[in-house]
């Protein structure tokens, strides 16, 4: 994704994903706002995170990989709110040279003291079809 001018909110947004959180949790601290709550509908069903849940889940799915990294495709704003779109590739422990499409997510993200106060985040197992992977491409 060319990144050009962002708005505060917007980067605050880019950088969280881009921060890799799960390996580092003090970094949630920096992004997330203490009351911060997370509406997740995913292929699993919904959850509710707080601050708390959200930082235990990041702890978790970084023992799970040796690798995570977020390709963001959108990053759209109104007033404080950001919607992004991205897809996170993992390299499990087992196979560390093989990277894939782990999950597809859409979220919108209020932001509120420069931090990351509510979101609304929808994803979906990853799919490295030819079609689908085409869809995160550019249009010309």
């Amino acid at each position: 994704m060319k990144i050009y001018m962002l708005t505060k909110e917007k980067q605050i947004v880019h950088d969280f994903y881009t921060s890799g959180f799960h390996k580092n949790i003090s970094l949630i601290q920096k992004y997330l706002h203490k009351d911060v709550t997370i509406y997740w509908n995913s292929s699993s069903g919904f959850s509710k995170l707080d601050f708390e849940g959200f930082s235990k889940m990041s702890s978790d799915l970084g023992k799970s990989y040796e690798g995570l990294s977020c390709e963001i495709t959108h990053l759209l704003q109104e007033d404080n709110k950001v919607a992004i779109r991205f897809t996170y590739h993992a390299n499990t422990i087992e196979d560390p040279e093989e990277d894939g499409a782990l999950a597809h997510f859409m979220c919108i993200w209020e932001i509120k003291d420069n931090k990351l106060y509510e979101g609304y985040l929808i994803s979906q197992p990853g799919d490295d079809s030819e079609e689908n992977i085409s869809s995160f491409l550019p249009k010309n």
